[in-house]
């Protein structure tokens, strides 16, 4: 008797444990990115420790990089400019989010989209854009002129490249931010001023500490998108702001040199693991998602030296005050915010202000403003074969992209949603690594993987790599939405009958289309405006409308490039505003 019991029991724990439970959802994604993601990067980091000749392990590759003086220039000043370009983009974009986050929820939402546009739009259209406002005859240069004054050099040098990278990474910041500072609970700075804290006081050692896991996720993401820049450095900088992608890009396609590439990818992946790591251990990395933070408690000499720090800049806040007082009075204070906020959106927006005149111009060089006005640039365009079969192939990968990324990252957020597992961390940490990684290493590696299984040049294989880069902005958009989910609603569902299939298709999907809408729309984005895998991967045949602007720019600057631009603006734009407005209507 006891026998059959024990078999029994060990029946229904095996049927227990093989159950079809909530991370099985999740099961399609993990396979793919252990494929397509953690292989191809493992891959390629083990071909930097092998001998290309022989395959036995070594180290002469990373001993070539310490010993070689140019190649440790590259690498440390790649560090340095992530570096200066995540703390501009924090210095400039905190006051802008601060004042976004006081303003009432609808003309939030609006000021929001006029950040939310530059960070969407194409790296290459904005860069294109500086190249025009920078360059020694453009339109800085030209209002300098015209007052008398000298025209400074601002391109190919570190002026260039600090402005184009700034100004790709300051909308991140800001979108990162946000999400934390509206959370704030604006009543305990008001608390503590009642309790006698001047306003820079109450503002330094309550909200802003409020808001430091906003703040730290912001300078994470900057640091580590920065680190895998090449398009920024290689159009506006010089030979002295050449950065660790470029030179893994030449090894690859001009030296064919796999295994030093691999070493200099591992070292931008250790500064990106690292940084990750320290973020993960203070705040936690489910802040990148817009869950709640963790801060540690304790901190001893290093929290005792920030509160220190608070403490100075508190005081010092308090005698600017005190001095500007006179000056500005109560008005002039209270404006300032909004004074400094227009500015920062006027530079935010300065690339599409420029871009879209030049497309209509009627001169062949890049005057602006233009000496007169003609379509015959868009005509080019659209009479090119190139440039529309580029166009209409980004279509076609960017929809599937954007199909596949919604279901999977669909699939794996309501799993996370649901589950109480000791792995569900472990999942969500995979799902969000292909935006911690920089991209370069992810596209190198799927370009050695997809050279082994005959996917380069192919739109597979296009569409396997922009979903991979895809993933985390699809999943982060339906993970935040299926958060507020009422899950008591699926329960009733139940209750009356409904299988989990038609629970999901008629309760759960219908009210959490917001995110799915959402994540498709972001998944299709990155995929039209991508160009690192695109540039591996294509082959240079299977030509994206990315990479045919990258070809076009290197080769010759020229009008039909502006009006492609406008093309891929007018673009993001739509689908910003659908985004928007299915948001509105789904609140």
């Amino acid at each position: 008797m006891s026998a059959v019991l024990l078999h029994g029991s060990a029946e229904g724990g095996l049927r227990q444990r093989l159950r079809f439970g909530p991370l099985w959802l999740a099961a399609p994604g993990i396979a793919f990115l252990a494929v397509f993601f953690l292989y191809p990067v493992l891959r390629l980091l083990g071909l930097s420790v092998q001998d290309a000749d022989t395959g036995a392990w070594t180290g002469e590759h990373y001993a070539r990089i310490v010993d070689t003086g140019v190649y440790f220039r590259v690498l440390m000043g790649t560090f340095r400019i992530a570096g200066l370009t995540a703390l501009f983009s924090l210095l400039l974009g905190y006051p802008l989010a601060y004042w976004l986050a006081q303003l009432p929820e609808r003309r939030r939402g609006t000021m929001v989209l006029a950040v939310m546009v530059p960070f969407w739009t194409s790296y290459l259209v904005k860069t294109f854009a500086w190249m025009v406002i920078l360059g020694r005859t453009g339109v800085i240069g030209g209002i300098l002129s015209a007052g008398g004054l000298p025209r400074p050099e601002m391109l190919h040098n570190e002026f260039g490249v600090m402005v184009g990278m700034v100004h790709a990474m300051l909308p991140l910041a800001v979108l990162t931010m946000l999400p934390v500072m509206t959370g704030i609970d604006r009543r305990l700075v008001q608390a503590a001023e009642t309790l006698g804290a001047a306003p820079g006081h109450a503002f330094w050692m309550v909200y802003f500490q409020l808001s430091l896991p906003g703040v730290a996720a912001a300078g994470l993401l900057t640091f580590i998108s920065s680190l895998g820049f090449f398009i920024v450095p290689a159009l506006l900088g010089g030979p002295q702001q050449t950065m660790l992608a470029q030179l893994i890009i030449i090894q690859i396609q001009e030296m064919l040199n796999w295994a030093f590439a691999g070493a200099l990818a591992t070292f931008m992946l250790t500064a990106a693991l690292v940084t990750c790591w320290v973020y993960d251990r203070v705040f936690g990395l489910s802040t990148l998602s817009g869950e709640g933070g963790r801060r540690k408690k304790g901190g001893g000499p290093l929290r005792k030296a920030g509160q220190g720090v608070l403490s100075v800049l508190a005081a010092a806040t308090a005698g600017a005050a005190r001095l500007t007082q006179p000056i500005l009075g109560e008005r002039g204070h209270g404006r300032l915010p909004a004074i400094y906020s227009t500015l920062v959106l006027v530079f935010l927006v300065a690339p599409a202000v420029v871009v879209v005149p030049i497309a209509f111009t009627s001169s062949p060089f890049l005057d602006f403003p233009p000496p007169g006005y003609s379509l015959k640039w868009f005509e080019v365009y659209f009479g090119s074969d190139l440039w529309l079969g580029a166009t209409l192939r980004s279509f076609g990968v960017a929809f599937a992209t954007a199909v596949l990324a919604t279901l999977v990252a669909g699939l794996a957020a309501l799993a996370l949603a649901r589950s109480t597992s000791r792995w569900r961390g472990a999942i969500f940490a995979l799902f969000l690594a292909p935006m911690i990684v920089p991209r370069i290493v992810i596209a190198v590696g799927l370009f050695y993987l997809f050279a082994q299984i005959g996917l380069v040049a192919t739109d597979l294989g296009l569409v396997i790599g922009h979903t991979v880069l895809a993933l985390p902005f699809a999943f982060v958009a339906i993970a935040a939405v299926v958060k507020g989910h009422d899950w008591r609603l699926d329960q009733a569902a139940a209750t009356l009958g409904a299988n989990r299939v038609q629970t999901l298709m008629r309760v759960t999907v219908p009210l959490i289309r917001g995110g799915l809408v959402a994540a498709f729309l972001f998944a299709f984005i990155t995929s039209f405006d991508e160009l690192t895998v695109a540039i591996f991967v294509s082959g240079g045949v299977k030509t994206t409308l990315p990479k045919q602007m990258w070809d076009d720019m290197i080769l010759q600057l020229n009008p039909t490039l502006a009006a492609v631009s406008v093309v891929v603006f007018v673009i993001v734009m739509a689908l910003l505003l659908i985004a928007e407005r299915l948001r509105r209507s789904g609140r």
